[in-house]
C-alpha cells in the first residue's frame, strides 16, 4: 500500500530552501485582517527532494493514462492529446500572460481568442460566441441564462425546458438552477424522440428543448429537422448539448439542424480530455437572434486590433461568468488542434470515430446485446446486460474484471434508461490493432462469463493496486482528512 506523504514524514527532512521573510510583522498585520492571520505553525510533511519525487512518481504509476492505455468511457471523449498542444499552451507568450495586462500588451492573445471564436463558430454554423464558460455544465447554464433574458426581453413568460430521458444528468440540474420546470420525455424503442410525443408536449409554456446530437443512446436523431420546426413554430428554442460533437466535427453543423444555442466541451472534442476534474472549457455558441445575449467581456476587432469589452450597460448582454476571460491554456491547444487538423482533417476524425465504434459493435454483436437492435450506431455503441441474464454476472462485475486485463472499464449503467447499460467509446485515437485487442479481450471476458465462471468476476480486480472498493460508502463517508496517529506506547508502559 502506498504510504501518505505525511506517513513519509521525518523531523529535520526537507526539500526547498527559501529565505526568511523580510517583511515586518507590523507590515503583514497592517495589510491582512487579524482574523486571517494563522496562530499556530503550519505543520506540513518534513520530506526530502528525493523522497518527495519518489513519491508521487510511485503514485503516477498507479494512474491509468491515455499515454499508456486505451481508454474506453463512452460518452466521455477520452481520446489521445497531441502533446505539441500542450507544449504550445506553455509558450512563454500565453503562459506568463497576466490578465491585468494592457489590451495593446495582449494582442497576439486576443488575436488568438478571436480566431477560435471564428473557426468555432464555422464549424458549428452559428453566429456568436463566448468563450468565458469553464466547462459543459458551465455553458448549459449560460446558454439557459441566456433563454431566460431573451424570453424576459420579449415579455414572453416561458417556464419550461423539455429534456429526454437520455440526456446527461446536467441539462436538467442546468435548467432547475436557471429556475426552469423541467419536462421529461421518453426515448422510443428506437431510441430517437418520439415526433408525436414531442408536437403534444410543446406549449406556449416551453422556452426550449434540450437535445444532444447523436444523442447519449449512440444514435443519430433522425427526426431533428422536423422537431426544430415544431420548435421554432412554437416560439421554442433548441438547445444543442455540444458533447458527443466529436461524432459529426466536419461532417454536419449542429446550426443548419436549425439550433439556437450550443455549448462546446473544448476539452472533450478539441484535444484535452477532461479526466481529473479539469481543466475544462465550455464555449457557448450563439445564433444571430441570442448573439446580442452573450455575455461580458466579448472580443472586438477593429481592423488588426481586438479589443476586449467589458462594459455592455445599455444592452441586453449577460454579466461577467467567470474571473476574466476562461481557461487561457484550453484555447490555445483547442486552436492549435483544429489548425493542425483543418477542415479535411477533423472530418476525418469523426468519420474514423463513427467507424471504430462501429467496429467494435459488429465484433461482439454476437456475444453481447444491443438494446437497439444490431443497427449501425454513431461514434459511441450502447451495450445492455441482458446477455449476462442467468449468469451470475453483473456489469459492474465485467468492468472490474476489464481491469484485470489492463483496461479502464467502460462507461456503466449510463445512460439510466438501458438496464446495465456498457457505452463504448474507442474514439478516432485508436488504431486497428489496439482495437482488435480491446476486442479479443472482451470476448474472452463474455465468453467466461456466459459459461458461468463467476470466480474471474465475484470481487475483480484482482491485480491492480487496489481490490473491489465499498465506493458507496466511499461515496457518502468519505475520508477527507489525515489525523495524526497517536504516539506508540510500549507495551510494558502501557501494562502498567
Amino acid at each position: 500500500m502506498e504510504e501518505l506523504l505525511n506517513e513519509l514524514s521525518r523531523n529535520g527532512q526537507q526539500g526547498y530552501s527559501v529565505p526568511e521573510i523580510d517583511v515586518p510583522f507590523e507590515i503583514i498585520e497592517k495589510h491582512i485582517n487579524k482574523e486571517s492571520l494563522r496562530t499556530k505553525v503550519l505543520t506540513l510533511p518534513q520530506v526530502s527532494e528525493p523522497s518527495l519525487r519518489r513519491h508521487f512518481t510511485r503514485l503516477s504509476h498507479l494512474n491509468f493514462a491515455l499515454t499508456t492505455h486505451f481508454y474506453p468511457l463512452g460518452s466521455c471523449t477520452m481520446k489521445y492529446n497531441p502533446p505539441v498542444n500542450d507544449r504550445l499552451s506553455q509558450l512563454p507568450g500565453f503562459a506568463e500572460l497576466h490578465p491585468y495586462q494592457s489590451e495593446e500588451s495582449l494582442q497576439g492573445l486576443l488575436e488568438l481568442l478571436y480566431k477560435l471564436e471564428r473557426s468555432l463558430c464555422e464549424l458549428t454554423g452559428m453566429a456568436s460566441f463566448t468563450l468565458q464558460p469553464a466547462a459543459g455544465a458551465h455553458g448549459e447554464f449560460t446558454g439557459l441564462l441566456i433563454i431566460h433574458n431573451y424570453f424576459k426581453s420579449k415579455q414572453d413568460n416561458r417556464t419550461k425546458i423539455i429534456v429526454p430521458d437520455s440526456a446527461h444528468g446536467t441539462n436538467p440540474a442546468s435548467a432547475a438552477l436557471a429556475g426552469f420546470e423541467i419536462i421529461p420525455v421518453k426515448s422510443m424503442a428506437n431510441g430517437c424522440l418520439d415526433l408525436e410525443l414531442i408536437r403534444r408536449t410543446l406549449t406556449p409554456e416551453v422556452a426550449a428543448i434540450m437535445l444532444t446530437v447523436p444523442n447519449t443512446l449512440g444514435v443519430f436523431e433522425k427526426e431533428i429537422l422536423a422537431i426544430s420546426e415544431l420548435a421554432h413554430k412554437n416560439g421554442s428554442l433548441l438547445y444543442y448539448d455540444g458533447a458527443n460533437l466529436n461524432a459529426i466535427l466536419g461532417t454536419a453543423r449542429p446550426g443548419d439542424f436549425g439550433f439556437d444555442i450550443i455549448h462546446v466541451n473544448l476539452h472533450k472534442t478539441f484535444s484535452t480530455p477532461h479526466g481529473g476534474g479539469g481543466p475544462g472549457a465550455g464555449p457557448v455558441v450563439l445564433s444571430s437572434r441570442l448573439a446580442p445575449f452573450a455575455p461580458v467581456p466579448f472580443i472586438k476587432r477593429d481592423g488588426d486590433t481586438f479589443a476586449l469589452v467589458e462594459d455592455a450597460s445599455g444592452t441586453q448582454a449577460l454579466g461577467r461568468l467567470t474571473a476574466f476571460h476562461g481557461q487561457m491554456g484550453m484555447f490555445v491547444r483547442a486552436l492549435s488542434y483544429i489548425l493542425s487538423h483543418g477542415a479535411d482533417g477533423l472530418k476525418q476524425a469523426s468519420e474514423d470515430a463513427v467507424l471504430n465504434a462501429n467496429y467494435v459493435r459488429a465484433r461482439l454483436a454476437d456475444l453481447m446485446s444491443l438494446p437497439f437492435g444490431n443497427r449501425p450506431c454513431m461514434h459511441e455503441v450502447l451495450f445492455d446486460d441482458t446477455w449476462l441474464k442467468d449468469t451470475g454476472v453483473t456489469t459492474l462485475d465485467f468492468a472490474k474484471a476489464m481491469i484485470d486485463e489492463g483496461y479502464h472499464p467502460m462507461t456503466m449503467y449510463f445512460p439510466l434508461v438501458v438496464h446495465g447499460a456498457m457505452l463504448i467509446e474507442p474514439t478516432e485515437s485508436e488504431s486497428l490493432a489496439s482495437l482488435e485487442l480491446f476486442i479479443m479481450t472482451l470476448r474472452d471476458l463474455a465468453m467466461s462469463a456466459l459459461r458461468g465462471e463467476t470466480k474471474r468476476f465475484e470481487g475483480a480486480p484482482f491485480y491492480a493496486p487496489r481490490n473491489r472498493l465499498d465506493e458507496t460508502r466511499a461515496a457518502r463517508s468519505p475520508v477527507l482528512r489525515w489525523t495524526k496517529p497517536a504516539p506508540i506506547v510500549e507495551a510494558k508502559a502501557a501494562a502498567e
